[in-house]
């Protein structure tokens, strides 16, 4: 008797051909990774054999002017292989012990010691001939070359950066969306997606006076601290209100609404120009209709304003595919009133970052078509712009001299754009993890500069987030994990700690040595 195959359900089926399709795209970007690698290495060993070959045209171009037949001169029956200079990186692995729980509920602390110890990585010969490439290229699958032919370590591979304490807030009870250190670094606002903004502070010698629990009603897309003092913090929300909390009072001192800030072909463009459509398919429409997220806030380093960064998107999304027009709104922290909106053009795209130089009178606005633009704060006018990225630019910082721009992709690329030469790339980076796409839905990726301008931290899809040297010969380290990917990051002001925050509903502070 035959046996009837049982038939697989749908949706079964369904959660089986997903799984296997996120399979080969990871297969195939690791395949990309190593072609791109292959091809450097074909493309330097091709510049090599033309200089080998252009200096053995010259050494024979001398013979022959000295009075030598070339024809006389025969090779050695051995010859030796020329070998790239052996480096050697000197990497600091931390040795961790136990964490002591100090308030369950609340912190968890931990202090760890670390050592140090060198490993030396060598470069492996590289030989002319063709089947010498496809020997070193089996050797080298998975190792990344610089400039130099010096090797580097894959991100995967950075070693643990030293840690001198840990400390973890506990507090929020979903995923975490922002965490900012204040002016002084001595305390700190974390946001989730349940709504919630807490501040708080890690340091024990500080008084904890300050500490508060903030309901906003609606998810925190935004934090932003007063720039002169830690008296006012600023949350932006994505139904588009912006909250002024006095710590010191302890209390919302100004509510405000960005969407009454919207230019007036804002609303023409989503209701005029669709009212056919919402007299015949009025469900629809519902979704199409936007609603207003406040996608970042920076206050000026000098005067009492602050600049909000607001955009429709469609409800019951976060993506930053789903972001419409834009609004840059400059507001009065005086009289808490909108004071002028910044020109953008005709039907701009949504602002995502925003940064001040050190006298306010530059503000640097990222799109999410990603072009950066610059504005004369005196003038209330657009000076200049230009494309930086192929895909929506996530976030946006000053360098520390200010005669460049650090620039984060969605797509994981960082640039630092020259402010002298613009459209020039002084250095850059590319991580895949920052394309994880579980983390869209808690954040914008974003990152974060040191003190010194010379420590890069930013976001990623991994437990681990990666901290690269800038312009610097190191390859840069790993923070400690967290259980679930990093979400949002912050540098304290003056001192080599910085924040995390994660999709595991913690924040840490981490003091690095």
């Amino acid at each position: 008797m035959s046996l009837t195959k049982a038939r697989l359900p749908a949706l079964l089926k369904i959660s089986s051909e997903k799984n296997t399709i996120s399979c080969l795209k990871k297969d195939n970007k690791r395949l990309n990774q190593k072609l791109l690698q292959l091809q450097a290495l074909l493309e330097e060993k091709d510049a090599q054999l033309g200089l080998s070959n252009r200096s053995m045209g010259a050494a024979n171009s001398s013979f022959q002017s000295s009075g030598i037949d070339g024809e006389n001169l025969r090779p050695s029956s051995s010859s030796e292989d020329i070998c790239a200079p052996a480096t050697s990186y000197l990497g600091r692995i931390p040795q961790s012990e136990e964490c002591a729980a100090a308030e369950p509920t609340k912190f968890a602390s931990a202090r760890v010691e670390s050592s140090s110890r060198q490993d030396s990585y060598s470069a492996s010969s590289l030989h002319a001939s063709s089947g010498g490439v496809d020997d070193t290229a089996q050797k080298l699958y998975g190792s990344h070359f610089d400039e130099n032919g010096r090797e580097m370590l894959r991100e995967e591979e950075f070693p643990e950066v030293s840690v001198e304490f840990q400390e973890t807030f506990l507090g929020h009870t979903s995923p975490i969306t922002r965490c900012r250190f204040s002016a002084s670094g001595n305390n700190i606002a974390s946001a989730s997606v349940d709504g919630t903004v807490r501040i708080w502070t890690y340091d024990s010698s500080i008084p904890a006076s300050r500490n508060a629990t903030i309901y906003c009603g609606a998810e925190i897309m935004s934090l932003d601290w007063e720039c002169k003092s830690d008296r006012l913090l600023l949350i932006g929300t994505a139904d588009g209100g912006i909250k002024a909390w006095n710590v010191d009072a302890k209390r919302v001192v100004c509510d405000l609404n960005t969407t009454d800030a919207f230019p007036r072909y804002f609303l023409e463009s989503h209701v005029y120009r669709f009212i056919n459509l919402f007299i015949l398919h009025l469900f629809f429409l519902l979704f199409l209709l936007p609603s207003c997220s406040v996608l970042d806030l920076k206050c000026s380093p000098v005067e009492p304003i602050f600049v909000s960064a607001a955009s429709s998107r469609r409800l019951g999304s976060n993506s930053i595919d789903s972001l419409g027009y834009a609004s840059l709104t400059v507001w009065n922290m005086k009289t808490w009133k909108a004071m002028t909106v910044l020109p953008l053009g005709e039907d701009p795209p949504a602002i995502t970052s925003l940064c001040f130089n050190h006298n306010g009178k530059i503000l640097a606005a990222s799109a999410t078509d990603g072009m950066i633009h610059m504005f004369d704060m005196s003038a209330g006018l657009q000076i200049t712009g230009w494309p930086a990225h192929d895909s929506a630019i996530s976030s946006l910082l000053f360098g520390p001299d200010e005669t460049s721009i650090f620039s984060l992709g969605s797509d994981g690329k960082i640039f630092e754009w020259s402010l002298q030469n613009q459209g020039r790339v002084l250095w850059s980076k590319t991580s895949s993890w920052f394309s994880e796409p579980q983390t869209s839905k808690y954040c914008r990726h974003e990152m974060a500069l040191d003190a010194s301008g010379r420590q890069l931290l930013a976001t990623s899809g991994s437990v681990r987030a990666p901290i690269y040297q800038v312009q610097g010969h190191s390859n840069g380290f790993k923070t400690l994990p967290h259980s679930a990917a990093i979400t949002t990051v912050d540098w304290h002001p003056s001192l080599p700690i910085f924040l995390t925050g994660s999709a595991d509903n913690s924040v840490r502070v981490t003091s690095i040595l």
